[in-house]
C-alpha cells in the first residue's frame, strides 16, 4: 500500500475511485492528473531562460536583469503547475464541498457556477493564448491573428522547443472538457437518476 501511493506521487497517478459525490468518469479523472505533468516539460524547458540562456532562440530583444527574469520566469512556471493542480478540483471531492480547514467557508458546498464559470473562462484565455496552426512562411495562425514563428539556431532546438511546449497547445481545451464533464456531474445531483450509487445497481 505505502508503496502504491509513493508511485502515485511520483507519476501523479489517479487514484482507483473518486470521493466525490457522484463518480467520476475514468477518462476525466486521468485527465485532470494528466494535466501537471503534461505542462512540466514546458516549464522545466523555460527555466534556462531566467538566467539568460535562450534555448537556441534566436532574437534581438533586450533581455531584463537576472533581478527581474529570475523571479518572473520561476514565478510563471509555478502559477502553470499551480492553475494545473487546480484542474483536480474538478474531479474531487475538495472541488465539490470546500475544505473543512478553510476560515469562512470551511465545510461550504461549492455552488457548481463558481466552479465552471471560472474554469471555462480560464480554458477559453489559454486557448486563445497557445492554440495556432502553422500556414507556412514561417508564421503562425491564432485566434490573436497571424504571428511570425520565432527562429532558432538549428532543427535540433526547435524540436525541443515543440516537444516541451507542445502541450500547452491542449490546455485550454482540456480545462473547457474537464469544467464542462464537472457542470454535468454536479447537475445530475438535481435530476432523477438510476445510477447514482452502485448500491441501488447491485440492489436490483
Amino acid at each position: 500500500m505505502a508503496n502504491t501511493r509513493l508511485l502515485r506521487a511520483i507519476f501523479h497517478t489517479p487514484p482507483d475511485s473518486t470521493d466525490t459525490e457522484r463518480p467520476v468518469p475514468r477518462w476525466v479523472l486521468r485527465l485532470a492528473y494528466a494535466m501537471p505533468l503534461l505542462l512540466l516539460p514546458s516549464c522545466l524547458w523555460r527555466l534556462p531562460f531566467a538566467f539568460h540562456f535562450d534555448m537556441g532562440q534566436q532574437h534581438e530583444a533586450v533581455l531584463p536583469s537576472l533581478w527581474v527574469s529570475i523571479p518572473y520566469v520561476l514565478g510563471l512556471s509555478l502559477v502553470t503547475e499551480l492553475v494545473a493542480f487546480l484542474c483536480l478540483g474538478l474531479v474531487r471531492r475538495w472541488g465539490e464541498v470546500t475544505p473543512i480547514w478553510l476560515p469562512v467557508i470551511g465545510g461550504r458546498r461549492v455552488p457548481p457556477l463558481a466552479a465552471v464559470g471560472p474554469a471555462v473562462l480560464g480554458g477559453l484565455v489559454l486557448t486563445v493564448l497557445f492554440c495556432s496552426v502553422p500556414i507556412g512562411g514561417g508564421q503562425s495562425l491564432s485566434l490573436l491573428g497571424v504571428s511570425q514563428d520565432i527562429t532558432y539556431d538549428n532543427g535540433w532546438w526547435r524540436a525541443l522547443a515543440l516537444v516541451c511546449t507542445a502541450p500547452l497547445r491542449v490546455w485550454g481545451p482540456a480545462v473547457i472538457v474537464l469544467a464542462g464533464a464537472y457542470h454535468l456531474r454536479r447537475r445530475s445531483r438535481r435530476m432523477p437518476h438510476t445510477w447514482s450509487t452502485g448500491t441501488s445497481a447491485r440492489g436490483r
